[in-house]
């Protein structure tokens, strides 16, 4: 990765191209139920996106070693469309854990009590 700052605008604009970009796929890829799980999806991969591309970028680099190949636009871009893309899995399998953690607890058994 190059040492060189880049401007605040391109950071941004790697930011809200990469989320647009994974939050698009993320529709497409799964289709939803209806117009308003579409948009509840793309706003929330979009924000994700935002929000947790530059950290979900690094880390990808470093795993995948390419933190030496790429400049902090292609990291950034890339970041944010791989965490806008996994953040409607990542809330579904949070919504199920907490589903079954909140769900009463019947007699499994068969035998009543």
């Amino acid at each position: 990765m190059s040492l060189e700052p880049i401007s605040g605008l391109a950071l941004w604009l790697s930011k809200i191209a990469g989320a647009t970009a994974g939050a698009a796929i993320s529709v497409a890829y799964l289709l939803p139920r209806g117009r308003r799980e579409a948009a509840i999806r793309f706003l929330i991969g979009l924000v994700t996106g935002i929000v947790f591309g530059p950290p979900a970028g690094l880390m990808l680099a470093e795993r995948l070693k390419l933190d030496g190949t790429l400049d902090a636009v292609d990291l950034v871009l890339m970041g944010s469309a791989s965490a806008s893309l996994c953040a409607w899995w990542a809330l579904g399998v949070l919504s199920r854990f907490a589903e079954g953690l909140f769900r009463p607890r019947g007699n499994m058994s068969g035998g009543g009590k």
